[in-house]
């Protein structure tokens, strides 16, 4: 597997790289893309540390999977390129921020704009088969993105961590809340985003806490 990184993730992720749940990774996922269609395009694996150098960080949040239809993952946790029609979880994002701020919903479902302001969009699984959810899940890639969020909590202070549904729950459990804002609540999912996503009015809860550390507020 090509390791396309920004140079700042690739010195601070070195070690992952040499060590042998990695090497076995990265095997299996070339053995994937040679065999079938993979998402997303080999180009965009490592997008959401590509486009954003460690030091820009201020905000995380944690997807699960990479979307696995057709057009829809371009790397980055929740975001479709342009052109694609927003799917249910992102439509319910952009409902909760017009309830939070006031701000009509964007046209796109193309979160890249949100990236450049700081804010990485990382899933714990970076690639999938074609239609068939979970399915590159307990091969190694969450141990490499827990190796992200440990480095980032660790090594950085004052971000925020928004954890959407139990499983981005369970695997951020070890941020420490006294050094970083971490903000849960269910999944934007249809299935749970009425049982407490709506309302909880992440988007400037996060803006608050920035403004006091006297950092530019995210324009969601």
């Amino acid at each position: 597997m090509e390791v396309r990184l920004e140079s700042s993730w690739k010195e601070l992720l070195k070690d992952e790289f040499e060590k042998s749940y990695f090497k076995d990774l990265a095997e299996f996922v070339r053995q994937e893309y040679q065999s079938g269609t993979v998402y997303p395009p080999p180009k965009f694996i490592f997008n959401a540390l590509d486009s954003l150098p460690v030091d820009q960080v201020k905000v995380i949040i944690l997807g699960q999977d990479p979307y696995h239809g057709p057009g829809q993952a371009h790397g980055l946790s929740f975001s479709v390129p342009d052109g694609i029609k927003p799917p249910p979880s992102l439509q319910n994002i952009y409902k909760e921020i017009e309830t939070d701020l006031g701000h009509p919903h964007h046209a796109s479902g193309n979160l890249d704009r949100w990236v450049k302001q700081g804010v990485l969009l990382l899933n714990a699984t970076l690639t999938v088969r074609a239609n068939q959810a979970g399915s590159h899940q307990n091969k190694g890639w969450e141990t490499f993105t827990d190796a992200i969020i440990h480095e980032l909590a660790n090594k950085k202070d004052h971000l925020v961590f928004i954890l959407w549904g139990n499983y981005a729950q369970k695997k951020g459990s070890f941020i420490d809340p006294n050094k970083h804002l971490v903000l849960k609540s269910p999944h934007p999912s249809p299935f749970s985003a009425h049982s407490g996503f709506f309302d909880s009015r992440p988007f400037s809860q996060t803006n608050r806490y920035l403004i006091e550390l006297g950092q530019t507020p995210i324009e969601w």
